[in-house]
């Protein structure tokens, strides 16, 4: 993640579509040094169609296939396929709840938000979830509380 120091920018959000690109961020982070997927992302939204979540949803197999042997992302397949049945999963949220915002404020409060994300998207551990929710503008704990409870 960012440098501890500095908190990251938070996004205003106005389309699923930027909830996508924020989570990609963090599902590639995963195991990864942040500054790497940061320089990367320009490259990961031009190869995986801007990052639109109906067209990463749609993805099958041979996309997958064509974005492990593309340079411009970072090129782990199991990452690759985590991103296409969270574009999924985000869609199927999005409608059941009239929006995936809806979806992130339905659970009440951060505990049970935290434990909704990491039950329904994958490589999202909990600083993970804690940086997606930050960065898209939703309530977390102070950095220091959440720290302490979680690490």
């Amino acid at each position: 993640m960012p440098d501890e120091k500095t908190a990251p920018e938070q996004v205003q959000i106005n389309s699923i579509n930027q909830y996508l690109d924020v989570m990609v961020k963090v599902v590639f982070q995963s195991g990864m040094s942040w500054k790497v997927v940061e320089a990367k992302m320009p490259g990961i939204r031009e190869a995986m169609d801007g990052l639109n979540v109906a067209k990463v949803a749609d993805y099958d197999e041979r996309d997958i296939e064509r974005l492990t042997g593309d340079e411009r992302v970072i090129r782990n397949q199991r990452k690759l396929v985590a991103i296409r049945d969270n574009a999924r999963r985000m869609q199927e949220l999005d409608k059941e709840h009239g929006g995936f915002r809806n979806y992130l404020r339905a659970h009440g409060d951060f505990d049970s938000t935290l434990k909704a994300i990491r039950k329904d998207f994958k490589y999202m551990g909990p600083m993970g979830v804690f940086y997606f929710l930050y960065v898209v503008g939703e309530d977390v704990p102070d950095y220091h509380e959440f720290q302490a409870q979680y690490k």
